[in-house]
């Protein structure tokens, strides 16, 4: 990731209501909302939101498709996943332990998920 797509994105969720918006996203994957229930989840004017998500579009943060007459958007977590690693890439600097807590931190809400051995012999 460059960093001037790392700025555009950080940008982008520096204010309130686009910051909003991407955790409702959040919240919703992998099915995505429509522009209209977006709005009203915040209480936020159809044309004004509108532009908040032209602008995580742009950021390259959320994704639109088009059904019929509604836009459906989804959080785009590979972008967002890629924003965090620039900025988290080289903060040990050969040193883990600087990292460890925010390792531990994140490891509660988002536990690695388990594979299961189809191949176990038993």
């Amino acid at each position: 990731m460059e960093s001037e797509q790392a700025i555009l994105a950080l940008a982008a969720l520096a204010q309130p209501t686009r910051l909003g918006v991407f955790r409702l996203l959040v919240k919703h994957e992998p099915e995505g909302l429509a522009a209209g229930d977006i709005a009203k989840a915040l209480a936020v004017p159809q044309n004004t939101m509108s532009s908040h998500l032209a602008i995580l579009s742009r950021a390259g943060l959320v994704t639109a498709q088009r059904f019929s007459r509604s836009i459906v958007y989804r959080a785009d977590l590979d972008a967002f996943r890629a924003v965090m690693l620039f900025m988290v890439r080289d903060c040990c600097d050969g040193r883990p332990e600087i990292c460890a807590p925010l390792i531990e931190d994140l490891t509660p809400c988002c536990p690695p998920v388990r594979k299961k051995r189809a191949d176990a012999k038993v």
